[in-house]
């Protein structure tokens, strides 16, 4: 069988490689897109059944298309998110292959480029851009054995409330996607425990404006670096039940029962960390923040912004957090089903070239990494805050199709010497 050539391979199909697709196509580079499920297969495959996009549609999208059938500021379902990227995937006429997957990928040996071996044969690329995303490989802290006699789930296999046995639930980590998923189960009257870790807890509007455009107007999307200790802290905001601010305390009076970080498990019993009050007031330190910045924000300017003063009201503490549950008898609570809501590891053992580090993590510069020819595109705080989000990947792609772009110019360099002589 003949071995297929293309100038740049991209692999994955979602909305990074959709984003390279259509810059590379601008810049005029030849290229792939392999998919190995459907276009965006992750929001409809992976993702609770509820789940809407974080962001109103105004914003969590490409600039080249908007949410026709949605108001602006609603929160687009999962399933219309994945048929906005196959919408534009026509639009853009991207090359898309779906339903192949790329298996390895070494460099040639000798010869510039990269041998890619798919489950369709093999190609030969120049480059190769990793378009795969950070939510690759589900984590689930080995905790609780799995001979243990309890249902357990990652969040990206939960759908929900019918999916999990009768009885109560245990929801470790509240993001936004423990947290959402907890306050669901909570709503279909389970018997819900929340294990809260460190979070950052922002308002999901302040006086008439979405959050997202508060992160845009104060700077912070732009933000090229995590502050000191902040790299890895969740983000708990959810664009459910219309929008609405994550607030723990509120969840706990409706009766949801929270506790603090899981620590251990033992012979039945779940040991947590004494840390949900400190969790908790960390949590509205940085609620708080935000409203500060945004109140000088609209006084620095001179905006006519409405006040919101019922926005700085914090509930006292339940009971739940003045009296932390430290241990936990699962069976004797009635749990049956604990959903790991403790996010991703990324998984690029395909990709077989110098561009890891010791821990498996790329080496890399806003995406080119230390492979020449190998680029990685979507990481979180890849050249910002706003990288691994919908509208953030598609700046990063752009960047990443001109530096192709440049290097195919360089690589198509001939020396004076070497070129033909003009005939006489």
């Amino acid at each position: 069988m003949a071995i297929e050539k293309v100038e740049t391979l991209v692999v994955g199909g979602g909305q990074a490689g959709l984003a390279m697709s259509e810059h590379l196509s601008n810049c005029g580079v030849s290229h792939l897109v392999l998919e190995r499920y459907r276009i965006a297969e992750r929001w409809r495959s992976e993702r609770w059944d509820s789940l809407v996009a974080n962001g109103p549609a105004w914003h969590d999208r490409f600039p080249g298309l908007e949410f026709s059938d949605l108001d602006p500021d609603a929160f687009a379902p999962k399933e219309r998110v994945a048929d906005y990227f196959v919408a534009y995937a026509e639009k853009i006429a991207a090359p898309i292959r779906c339903g192949v997957e790329v298996k390895e990928v070494t460099k040639n040996v000798g010869l510039p480029g990269f041998r890619v071996e798919t489950s369709d044969g093999v190609i030969e690329a120049n480059s190769v851009v990793a378009a795969t995303g950070p939510f690759q490989h589900p984590v689930i802290p080995a905790v609780v054995p799995e001979d243990a006699g309890i249902m357990q789930l990652h969040s990206n296999a939960y759908r929900n409330p019918g999916q999990l046995p009768e009885g109560g639930v245990l929801v470790v980590g509240a993001g936004s996607s423990g947290g959402q998923i907890a306050d669901e189960l909570l709503q279909a009257n389970r018997r819900v425990y929340l294990s809260v870790g460190p979070h950052d807890r922002p308002p999901r509007s302040y006086r008439g404006r979405d959050f997202v455009w508060w992160l845009g107007v104060l700077g912070k999307w732009d933000a090229a670096a995590p502050g000191p200790g902040t790299e890895h802290v969740t983000i708990s905001v959810s664009g459910a039940h219309g929008g609405q601010t994550v607030d723990f305390r509120r969840l706990a009076a409706q009766g949801m029962t929270l506790v603090g970080r899981t620590e251990a498990f033992e012979e039945g019993v779940m040991r947590f960390a004494t840390d949900l009050a400190d969790n908790l007031a960390q949590g509205d330190a940085n609620y708080l923040s935000v409203l500060d910045e945004a109140d000088a924000y609209v006084a620095r300017n001179g905006l006519d912004l409405p006040e919101e003063p019922e926005a700085r009201v914090i509930e006292t503490d339940p009971a739940c957090v003045t009296n932390p549950i430290l241990e936990l008898d699962l069976a004797q609570a009635g749990i049956t089903s604990i959903i790991w809501a403790t996010g991703f590891a990324v998984d690029y053992s395909w990709l077989k070239v110098d561009a890891f580090d010791e821990q498996g993590k790329p080496k890399h510069q806003r995406g080119i990494s230390a492979e020449p020819g190998v680029y990685f595109l979507g990481l979180p705080w890849q050249s910002r805050r706003g990288s691994s989000f919908i509208w953030g990947v598609w700046h990063d792609a752009k960047f990443l199709a001109d530096h192709i772009a440049t290097q195919r110019k360089y690589l198509a360099y001939t020396a004076a010497a070497e070129r033909e002589p003009e005939s006489a």
